[in-house]
């Protein structure tokens, strides 16, 4: 017996096919799975397909190794200094840029171009589907499913429009960060009463024009296993105040490039699968669920597991 993956456009998932494909002279009966492939041929030839698969699998094997461990030291000794300072520089840049022509070019430096860059150096090739359900110059509040801090990369490299991150209130205070996130136009939130909570709506309100959007991680948390998990209220009840579309994003790949929880970098490749935005004409928080059960449904609808190269 033989163990095969499959990948075969209509196989879903427990639905087994049989087929019959003649070839060589040889009749194949073959039972297909998502998992495994069973070929019920003679011994001698399954023999030596086992023998050749066993091979072409333990000499891909070796040579992901090696590769992993030629890359080592170009992670460490170029690549992660070479991300720290010019995080620093484009970080002085979007500033500098925000508070002398606006912010928007200056989110392009601090943001379009510093991703790129570093995903290029990684490197990361990217995929992108469905630019052609982003309307020019409208606002959305953009969910995402959360897979890595490649994420952000890829987010703010490829999806084309201006967008602005909403930041927990905390780092506000911290030297530095709250003030060049502030330079740049990032959001706070703060819902700690009613009166500043209405004025950061209001603040938010005045930024998430023209096109502007803000970008939200519903889930909260990476996934370590590419599973989509739990959606939180935040990013929906945001959408419902701003009287804003949820655009939303399925992200795969990026787990394998730099999986949550450590510093395993690693070459590869990453999709973004931009799908058609969510009217929130006839929702309020009183059916708020349904909007976030459709939104998970989307994200969840593309794979979002991704494959190593």
């Amino acid at each position: 017996m033989l163990n095969y993956k499959l990948y075969h456009k209509g196989i879903t998932n427990n639905k087994i096919i049989n087929t019959h494909a003649k070839k060589n002279g040889f009749l194949l009966k073959i039972q297909v799975s998502t998992h495994y492939v069973f070929f019920n041929i003679s011994p001698k030839l399954r023999t030596a397909i086992l023998f050749f698969s066993i091979i072409f699998v333990k000499r891909r094997k070796v040579k992901h190794k090696i590769l992993h461990v030629l890359y080592q030291p170009y992670k460490w000794l170029f690549f992660l200094p070479f991300v720290a300072i010019n995080t620093f520089f484009f970080g002085v840049v979007a500033v500098l840029v925000s508070s002398l022509i606006n912010q928007r070019i200056g989110s392009y430096f601090g943001g379009v171009i510093w991703s790129r860059l570093n995903a290029f150096m990684t490197p990361m090739f990217v995929q992108v589907y469905g630019r052609e359900n982003i309307q020019k110059g409208r606002s959305y509040v953009i969910i995402s499913n959360h897979q890595s801090l490649y994420d952000i990369f890829l987010i703010y490299g490829w999806l084309g429009i201006d967008i602005k991150w909403i930041m927990k209130k905390e780092l506000a205070r911290i030297p530095g960060i709250g003030f060049g996130s502030k330079k740049v136009g990032h959001i706070f939130l703060d819902r700690s009463n009613s009166r500043v909570a209405l004025e950061s709506l209001n603040e938010a309100k005045r930024k998430l024009v023209d096109g502007t959007s803000v970008v939200i991680f519903p889930e909260g948390t990476r996934s370590k296993t590419g599973q989509i998990g739990a959606f939180k209220k935040g990013a929906f009840k945001l959408a419902l105040d701003l009287d804003l579309p949820i655009l939303p994003i399925t992200i795969s790949g990026t787990r394998h490039i730099l999986p949550t929880g450590t510093i395993n970098l690693r070459p590869g490749k990453a999709t973004m699968t931009i799908h058609k935005p969510l009217e929130i004409l006839h929702h309020q928080e009183e059916n708020m669920k349904d909007l976030m059960t459709s939104a998970r449904e989307v994200i969840a609808s593309s794979d979002s597991n991704g494959d190593k190269i």
